[in-house]
């Protein structure tokens, strides 16, 4: 593939936006083509300059397309996806990969008939903290890992839930592990591997109205590798995000990721090893009213160029992304 690879986003809202962004700033991508629902004069999307589209299927029929960005609601994942494959495109999926585990695997197996990729996008991982600490767990620096707690706390109130959205809808939004909290679900599991024994508590503080999940919970589990953790969540913090961040008890040493978005090294005591001075990460995606993790996405567009001209391999596969929509589901099945 020697030409640019031509990609199409469906779905046009701010991740759709950050998508075609990064596409068009790409010296080896163009962007082809942008579909959403609604007419092109109410998304905003004319500084494209691109064919736009209010269907998949007249996109997939008039346009020349290598790569599908899938940024629709969360629920129409798996249904865009499909359709993307079936037309014999790869695709780059936003989190969360669908809403059931089932879903995933009917891509899975998509992806694998059409010998097509499926790139999930968690941006998060390619913040110089996360990679930093990928590094530690491989080299067994830390020795036997004994606790991880995993903390987050954001804003999302009525700013957030405007009426006659998919967001607040169960079928729709999935609910705040699937879509405000997945990427760090994602870390944990990179980092750590599978959980089992899960035991959850959940309530909604805030929300009663506006959504039809709960939006907070406390949830312990252990790892079937090593050691035990535990989860606490809520998107009722008043007004802005109060952090994201994750807490390692180790036999060689303590380590904490923090900030709002688990973008700075809080704290590290290790043995044999200082405090590493790091790059600073991205600045969080500023979507006015509220905020999300890092911008890193031009990192997500480079990975698929790289992967599908260079052989390199998906930085988050299908089956990564599939395990997260697993232990998300397997979450909120604890419920006491």
């Amino acid at each position: 593939m020697s030409q640019k690879i031509r990609f199409a986003v469906i779905g046009c809202g701010h991740i759709g936006k950050r998508h075609a962004e990064m596409i068009s700033r790409n010296d080896d991508t163009e962007l082809a083509g942008l579909c959403d629902i609604l007419p092109e004069d109410q998304v905003g999307v004319e500084k494209f300059d691109v064919p736009y589209f209010t269907s998949v299927d007249d996109m997939f029929k008039d346009c020349e397309i290598d790569v599908v960005s899938v940024c629709s609601p969360n629920g129409l994942h798996a249904e865009h996806s499909l359709k993307a494959l079936e037309a014999k495109k790869h695709v780059v999926c936003e989190k969360p990969m669908a809403l059931k585990k089932s879903d995933c695997e009917t891509i899975i197996f998509k992806a694998l008939q059409m010998h097509k990729q499926v790139f999930c996008v968690m941006q998060n991982r390619y913040s110089p903290p996360a990679e930093w600490l990928k590094e530690l767990i491989e080299s067994k620096a830390l020795g036997n890992i004994f606790m991880v707690q995993l903390d987050c706390y954001w804003n999302r109130d009525e700013r957030y839930y405007k009426s006659n959205t998919w967001k607040g809808k169960l079928n729709m939004d999935g609910g705040v592990l699937f879509t405000q909290f997945s990427h760090f679900i994602d870390m944990m599991y990179w980092l750590f591997g599978d959980i089992y024994d899960i035991k959850g508590q959940f309530n909604n503080f805030t929300h009663t109205k506006n959504t039809e999940f709960d939006d907070s919970g406390i949830v312990s589990f252990k790892f079937l590798k090593e050691g035990m953790g535990c989860l606490n969540f809520s998107t009722s913090v008043w007004d802005r995000n109060f952090e994201s961040s994750m807490t390692i008890i180790a036999e060689n040493g303590t380590v904490k990721l923090g900030g709002q978005y688990m973008d700075i090294i809080e704290y590290c005591h290790v043995k044999n090893m200082d405090k590493p001075i790091l790059p600073p990460t991205n600045l969080a995606n500023d979507y006015g009213t509220y905020k999300g993790s890092a911008a890193n996405h031009h990192y997500v567009i480079e990975n698929v160029v790289n992967t599908l001209k260079n052989g390199s391999t998906a930085s988050t596969n299908a089956l990564e992304g599939m395990k997260v929509v697993e232990i998300i589901e397997r979450i909120n099945a604890s419920k006491g």
